[in-house]
């Protein structure tokens, strides 16, 4: 898997569709919202969302792949991923000067990408909500 790419559904249909702008779509972690959609990009090999966090993690901004997008509810207008709150929490801290560095792509695309490439999310026991799947 390309940690900066956006995968497929199961049903075929591509996650990002460039004609779908998430900007201010909630994100839900497998544990529970972490913030709304700042900025989305679908450039080839580099897509990413930034995601303002609010007060949950101090106003902090996060800078997510866009490999780790599960899918998108344009209905609920939500976009939700396979990372829990704790690893989004503790991943390396958004830079917007550092954007177009490559090493700066690399650190944060070896922090997501943990060699299992897509993860089933692990809801516990919080289940899925089955009218999205």
């Amino acid at each position: 898997m390309d940690v900066w790419s956006y995968r497929e559904f199961d049903r075929g249909a591509t996650v990002a569709d460039p004609q779908t702008d998430v900007s201010g779509f909630e994100v839900e972690a497998t544990d529970g919202s972490i913030g709304k959609v700042d900025e989305a990009t679908y450039d080839t090999g580099r897509s990413y969302l930034v995601v303002d966090t609010g007060p949950w993690i101090f106003g902090r901004k996060v800078m997510l792949p866009a490999g780790i997008v599960h899918r998108i509810d344009e209905e609920e207008q939500k976009v939700f991923v396979d990372r829990t709150k704790d690893e989004i929490r503790q991943a390396p801290e958004y830079d917007e000067s550092l954007v177009a560095d490559d090493s700066y792509h690399v650190r944060l695309g070896s922090y997501y990408d943990d060699g299992t490439g897509y993860r089933e999310p692990d809801y516990g026991t919080r289940p899925p909500d089955e009218s999205l799947m």
